[in-house]
This record gives structure tokens, C-alpha cells and sequence, in this order.
């Protein structure tokens, strides 16, 4: 098989994780592996974006404008995929059915109480933290955008090691499901820890908390849907950002 190089990853990762008008050149499960390991580097581009942002909005309407800002950037970027993902993955945990039932729940189009509930509690979580991260200053709040949205990544390399199934045929989740190695998402996560960490020790710590609890609800979704979908993989990411938020507010 022809090998895959870092352009042709990147340029799967932001023509399939953000709305920016990239050319993807290839479109098969090894760039979709290459991707999900490069994914981190969308996480900063979005994470800068959005940090200075709300960091601008901040500046001038205070710092709950700012964090809101933040959130909402980074929802337009991505399309609002992986909040979508959030929604679905907590109707299909919430729903107590049957993997293929879960599945069929997830895939449809309405959102259930028990997504309109996480999402609420998630989006207010990371507004939260956000807000008061800006509060002490605005390089403070910038920094911690960046960070949580780049820790967000991190998590989709775990949800597609390569002992990982997907739940169902089809689809973005099934693309790459099982395409990375774990040395290649254990070396993905001490990179992005230790460079965050360099900034601020404890943006390393939030990075790596941040994958604890993403492998978490990574275990609990293959146990109960039988692996993984594109729903899955979003939850991985804003489970991943917001439990890298919360840490930066203890710590």
C-alpha cells in the first residue's frame, strides 16, 4: 500500500473536522489513520481562532462575552460536528436500548432530553471555565482555548487505535476506526502534553486529564454500542476539551 504523508493527513483532518475549503487528495482508511494522529494540529489552528477571538471580545465586552465568543467560534469552525456528536452519543448512552436500537437513536436527526441536557451542562461548563480564565486576563483565557481544543483532538487518535471496532458500517466512524497504532497515539499525547506544558505546567496536566476522561467514555461507548461511530468520536472530543478545561480552573 502506498504510504500516506503529513500533507495528505492534515488535509483529510481539516477537510473533515472544520468547514475550511481544503482539497482532500486522498480519502481511504490509511489517511484517515494519519489523520486522526495530525488531528491536534486542527485543534490549534481552531484553538488559536477561537482564543483570540474571545479574547478581542473580552478586551472589550468583558470576560463571559469572551468565553461565549470562544464557544461559538468554535462551533461555527467545526460545523458544530462534535457537539452534534455530544448530543447523540447522550441519547444513545441515556436511552437504555439495545446497541442497534441505541445506534438507530443516534443516527437520527431530532435530539432527545437527555442530549439537550449534556449539551447544556457541557456548553456552560466550558463557558464557565473560559469566563474565568479571562477574568484573570485575556492571555490567561486565549491559552486556554487553545489548549482545550487542542486536548480535544488528542482523544480522536484514541477512539480509532486499531483495537478499537466500529459500531456500524458506513460513515466517517468506520473510515477510521482501527487505523492507528497506540505507540503512534502515546507518542500524539506526550507531544501535545509536553508543548502545552512548556507554556504552563498545568495546560500539560489539563492535556493529559483531558485523555483519562475521554478513554473513559471511549470504554463505556464500545462496551455498550459495540465500538465506534463519527457521534462517538465527537463526544471524545468536547469530553476531552471540557475535562481539560475543568482542569485548568483546579489548578
Amino acid at each position: 500500500m502506498e504510504r500516506v504523508g503529513a500533507v495528505d493527513g492534515l488535509r483529510f483532518a481539516f477537510g473533515t473536522l472544520t468547514v475550511f475549503r481544503v482539497r482532500v487528495h486522498r480519502w481511504d482508511r490509511a489517511a484517515g489513520g494519519v489523520a486522526m494522529v495530525v488531528a491536534p494540529v486542527v485543534g490549534v489552528v481552531v484553538g488559536v481562532l477561537a482564543g483570540a477571538v474571545g479574547a478581542l471580545v473580552a478586551w472589550r465586552g468583558g470576560a463571559l462575552s469572551g468565553a461565549v465568543a470562544v464557544v461559538a467560534v468554535g462551533a461555527v469552525v467545526t460545523r458544530g460536528l462534535h457537539l452534534d456528536g455530544v448530543a447523540d452519543v447522550a441519547d444513545g448512552l441515556g436511552s437504555g436500548k439495545p446497541a442497534e436500537d441505541a445506534l438507530r437513536i443516534m443516527k437520527q436527526s431530532d435530539i432527545g432530553p437527555f442530549g439537550v441536557l449534556t449539551l447544556v451542562l457541557l456548553m456552560f461548563a466550558q463557558v464557565a471555565v473560559l469566563a474565568g480564565q479571562f477574568g484573570v486576563s485575556l492571555w490567561r483565557g486565549a491559552l486556554a482555548a487553545a489548549v482545550a481544543a487542542t486536548a480535544g483532538r488528542v482523544a480522536l487518535a484514541w477512539g480509532c487505535l486499531r483495537s478499537v471496532p466500529a459500531a456500524r458500517p458506513g460513515g466517517l466512524g468506520a473510515m477510521v476506526a482501527g487505523t492507528v497504532r497506540p505507540v503512534s497515539a502515546v507518542v500524539v499525547t506526550l507531544l501535545v502534553a509536553g508543548a502545552a506544558a512548556a507554556l504552563r505546567w498545568q495546560c500539560g496536566v489539563a492535556v493529559l486529564l483531558g485523555s483519562v476522561v475521554a478513554a473513559g467514555l471511549l470504554r463505556r461507548c464500545v462496551r455498550r454500542f459495540g465500538g465506534v461511530t463519527g457521534d462517538v468520536l465527537g463526544a471524545l472530543v468536547e469530553t476531552s476539551a471540557t475535562a481539560a478545561l475543568v482542569a485548568l480552573a483546579l489548578t
